[in-house]
């Protein structure tokens, strides 16, 4: 262990999505205002949940977490690629890189179970909806959200353990502009292809499974709603809409990324662009714009100067 603690990089070297200054400059201002706009609505959805008392239901108690998970998400990647546009070698220290891959992965992690366990909350909600106060009480939501947040613990710990097990001796240059267990691991001084293959097994079952049990579990609402009258319908479908939409979005490019052999691909640094930063800014646009409720409870919020 000596040897390699002698012999391991100190530092990795991002390429980054671009080598153009131009281009650099120009993505450096759009993923700026990106970023801002995602804190902004992100707390704006949390603060119109806490300050709106008839918003205190589970449905909305998940979608604050959410907001939450998302900024902590997309805070992760975002500064550090905004601060490579701006100097001409991009850096990371050993030590900051593996940091970054693990709260990358618990995030991701906590992200995927809690959107499976809100699309539970809206099956039990339109299915069974007698049963759904006893069934989805607040305590049994806080429980939910606590086991996401070990559930993503776990995973994470056991996806950088896999990665810093490996020794790091050179080349020291990752294609991309974040730390990420697949990107780091191919510079490993070590035939990785068991590593690669835990890693897919963890990271694409989770993945898979849990979009699979989302599938599933629309795919019981729908057939469900033709006993609902025509009002209950269509408040139904669009509630289940906008969740499906946040799923889509965020488990396209994780499944795409993480359920894949250890290959790169030309697209995997947009497909990255996309769930790191794009998503994060979309859940609460798609949320706010699809429900009245929201929009109404902002309005009144505005009035009473709680934005101010």
């Amino acid at each position: 262990m000596g040897a390699l603690n002698q012999t391991r990089v100190a530092e990795f070297v991002f390429l980054g999505l671009t080598e153009n200054w131009v281009l650099e400059i120009l993505f450096f201002t759009v993923f700026s205002v990106t970023y801002a706009l995602t804190l902004l609505g992100n707390i704006l959805i949390m603060v119109t949940i806490v300050f709106t008392p008839r918003l205190h239901t589970p449905m909305y108690f998940f979608l604050s977490n959410l907001s939450f998970i998302d900024i902590c998400h997309s805070s992760v990647t975002v500064p550090k690629m905004l601060e490579g546009f701006l100097l001409e070698r991009k850096t990371i220290s050993f030590d900051n890189c593996i940091a970054q891959l693990f709260f990358l992965h618990l995030f991701a992690c906590a992200e995927i179970f809690l959107l499976t366990i809100m699309a539970y909350d809206r099956y039990v909600a339109i299915c069974t909806p007698l049963h759904y106060p006893n069934v989805m009480n607040m305590r049994l939501c806080v429980q939910l959200v606590i086991a996401l947040w070990w559930g993503g613990m776990i995973h994470s710990l056991v996806q950088t353990f896999l990665t810093i097990r490996l020794p790091y001796c050179g080349p020291n240059v990752i294609d991309s502009y974040f730390c990420d267990v697949p990107s780091v691991i191919k510079l490993a001084c070590t035939d990785t292809y068991l590593t690669g293959l835990l890693i897919v097994s963890n990271s694409g079952t989770i993945s898979l499974a849990c979009f699979l049990a989302l599938v599933t579990s629309y795919t019981v609402i729908l057939v469900s709603l033709r006993k609902q009258s025509a009002e209950g319908r269509r408040k139904a479908l669009s509630t289940c809409s906008a969740h499906f939409m946040v799923v889509a979005l965020f488990f396209g490019p994780c499944i795409f990324i993480y359920t894949r052999p250890d290959t790169s691909l030309s697209m995997d640094k947009v497909v990255s662009v996309f769930y790191t930063m794009v998503t994060p800014l979309l859940n609460p646009l798609i949320y706010t714009l699809r429900n009245e409720e929201v929009k109404i409870a902002m309005k009144q919020l505005r009035q009473r100067q709680v934005f101010s």
